[in-house]
């Protein structure tokens, strides 16, 4: 299952209180990514936050793994967690419900 899980900062935390932790939340997300579970990483381009695509189980799980991360364990940010599912709109279009029938 592909899971999007979008990064928010606790409200009132510094950078300085990101910084203990930096190394070992980037060790950690490189792990989950040759685990094949962190499928793609990105920041917003708005603000320091990252957008994650995650392929676990269920939301259950993804929840789990990112409570591994240092920087959650720390207080310091939460995910919020959106499950995803194949577009079916392509099928709507254009998929035949009577197939073509020669003369």
């Amino acid at each position: 299952m592909k899971i999007l899980a979008i990064e928010h900062e606790q409200p009132g935390v510094t950078g300085e209180q990101f910084q203990p932790y930096l190394k070992a939340e980037g060790q950690r997300a490189w792990e989950l990514y040759q685990a094949g579970v962190f499928r793609e990483m990105y920041f917003r381009q708005d603000r320091a936050e990252a957008v994650l695509m995650l392929e676990c189980d269920s939301v259950d799980d993804a929840q789990a793994t990112l409570e591994s991360l240092p920087l959650v364990q720390a207080g310091l940010i939460t995910f919020e967690l959106i499950p995803l599912k194949p577009y079916p709109g392509f099928a709507r279009l254009f998929s035949d419900p009577q197939p073509w029938r020669g003369s």
